[in-house]
């Protein structure tokens, strides 16, 4: 493009990098980040080894890859009651209080995936198409509160100016501890052995899927514990935001947007 400020862009850039980079210095922000990542990593995703297990005739309840993706889209309905849940009740608990039970419980959820597996929901009478359906329901209402608070906990860290800009660092972190989880669930299934069609020590990944889930529980103390409704930023955090802003618009004149109104010069 023409007479366009290549220069004042790539300047732009580098401010915004300099102040993420300056606030994620502080141990009020970098806490939280670390804590996002690790709760999301040590969760790891065993889910494809699952997916095969259902789908197998011999060993597991033998369902077709279409009853398995309708039995994920009724559990989807636990993920929204979750959702309305930490919107009405829950909101207003403390992070650390809130987060210290829900991750407890998704640690606990996960023994619902290793009694389906043991085949221990035969013999206690339930069919294994609703007791799928239950777990998948109860596991994605307990992950969307695991998730809730850490997302307004994101926003309450973004410092006044790069809002947007931090908000987004911030979700990239998510998405490398998800990604990261993705990994560690794929080499637990390598080690254990546990393939398309071997599921002799599936449960033993379940089994190490749920012991990693509460392990985030020893790292609460990253987490602030006060008010959730109150500034989690401290003052040292908004004052450097404060000295990095120049007062470009301290001077700037009004000057009228109308010339002339009814060809009387204003």
């Amino acid at each position: 493009m023409p007479d366009f400020s290549y220069r004042q862009v790539n300047q732009k850039l580098l401010d915004a990098s300099k102040a993420m980079w300056r606030t994620l210095k502080f141990p009020d922000v970098w806490r939280p980040c670390v804590y996002m990542y690790l709760s999301l990593a040590l969760s790891i995703n065993i889910h494809e080894g699952l997916f095969y297990w259902y789908t197998d005739s011999k060993d597991g309840p033998s369902f077709s890859q279409e009853n398995v993706g309708f039995i994920f889209s009724i559990g989807s309905i636990g993920s929204l009651l979750g959702a309305l849940l930490y919107q009405n009740v829950l909101k207003d608990h403390p992070f650390r209080n809130l987060l210290f039970w829900t991750q407890l419980l998704f640690g606990l959820s996960g023994m619902l995936d290793l009694m389906l597996v043991l085949r221990l929901n035969l013999k206690f009478g339930i069919p294994d198409y609703f007791f799928i359906v239950i777990d998948e329901s109860v596991s994605q209402m307990i992950t969307r509160l695991k998730w809730m608070p850490l997302l307004v906990l994101s926003s309450k860290l973004c410092p006044p100016g790069i809002e947007g800009t931090f908000f987004a660092l911030l979700m990239s972190i998510d998405n490398v501890g998800d990604l990261s989880s993705q990994w560690g669930g794929g080499v637990i299934l390598h080690l254990l052995n546990v393939t398309r069609t071997r599921f002799d020590n599936l449960w033993l990944a379940i089994l190490t899927r749920n012991i990693l889930r509460i392990t985030p529980l020893c790292l609460l103390f990253l987490i602030p514990s006060g008010d959730p409704n109150a500034s989690v930023l401290s003052t040292d955090i908004l004052g450097a935001k404060e000295e990095a802003e120049t007062p470009e618009n301290e001077n700037i004149e009004l000057v009228s947007l109308v010339s002339s109104v009814d060809g009387k010069q204003l």
